[in-house]
């Protein structure tokens, strides 16, 4: 009699455990709604993506057609071949690296220490120069570009990559994006308890600050290098074709009295295959990044 009242909690016990965890498992499987959800997003993100290649494999007289080309033709590398030519595409995508390259770790670099500073010192006027940096988001880019024009002219750089690096080594959008995230991520009393132990400034930074940012840190540096790598307008008007950004060689496939859109698709194709490059190379330590800073959170 006492053995079993002693027996029936413990064999119910265990049941009512596994039911409770089946059911929590089951709330993290994705329903086949889910999925279908998921692939319809995904086709229309790369239906563009795919329609440049197929009209990158015609030819112009096919593209103007009626009804457009759906699959694949056999002229894409001799369109692939002659849009690396007529552009000059080997100086271009070796200046583009340099410059979106350059932007990328500045900004990164340079945002995250502003946003430090924002986020956990105090000094006077904090608050006003945050204010301000903010605010300098709200002015169209186009405005800057005659006086930031005459004052590169005047500093002899016209037609040199570092007119395009300069204006771009930080951005208020960055330093804003290191700023909120740190606020959250980064706790005040981990750095008072290395100021306890004796660490400075620099070494506060290093080994604190970094590694709670770099989460934040990967994913401005991918919209960044993105944004650099896709910059037209102050290229266009700080460069010429003798030294290009990718933006603008692929600029000069456009001209002529009957410019060949197969031509220009391949060019635009081979325009974006590093940014696929590198979100392939890099992808999955960002989300890795992504996801390691949300645990800790």
């Amino acid at each position: 009699m006492t053995t079993g009242e002693l027996t029936l909690p413990v064999t119910k016990a265990p049941k009512a455990g596994r039911r409770r965890v089946m059911g929590a498992g089951k709330q993290l499987h994705a329903g086949p709604v889910t999925y279908v959800v998921l692939t319809v997003f995904a086709l229309v993100s790369l239906a563009p993506l795919v329609w440049t290649a197929i009209a990158a494999s015609r030819t112009d007289r096919r593209l103007a057609q009626t009804p457009p080309p759906l699959w694949f033709g056999g002229n894409l590398f001799r369109n692939l071949q002659t849009a690396w030519d007529q552009a000059g595409l080997g100086t271009a995508m070796f200046n583009s690296v340099i410059v979106a390259g350059t932007i990328t770790v500045s900004t990164v670099l340079f945002s995250t220490l502003a946003g430090f500073a924002f986020a956990k010192l105090r000094f006077r006027f904090s608050s006003l120069l945050l204010l301000l940096t903010i605010g300098t988001m709200m002015i169209p880019p186009q405005l800057a570009v005659v006086p930031l024009y005459l004052w590169m002219s005047d500093l002899g750089w016209s037609n040199q990559l570092q007119t395009v690096i300069l204006p771009s080594l930080v951005t208020a959008f960055g330093t804003f994006f290191m700023r909120q995230y740190l606020v959250q991520a980064l706790p005040t009393e981990l750095i008072e308890a290395a100021r306890v132990d004796g660490a400075s400034s620099l070494r506060i930074v290093w080994h604190v600050v970094f590694p709670a940012a770099r989460p934040a840190m990967a994913v401005l540096g991918l919209l960044t290098f993105v944004f650099a790598w896709n910059d037209f307008l102050w290229p266009i008007i700080a460069l010429n074709q003798q030294n290009p950004t990718v933006q603008v060689a692929l600029n000069s496939l456009g001209t002529g009295y009957v410019p060949d859109q197969a031509v220009i698709m391949a060019g635009a194709l081979l325009g974006t295959l590093p940014l696929l490059v590198a979100f392939v190379l890099f992808g999955k330590q960002i989300v890795g990044g992504i996801m390691q800073g949300a645990i800790k959170g």
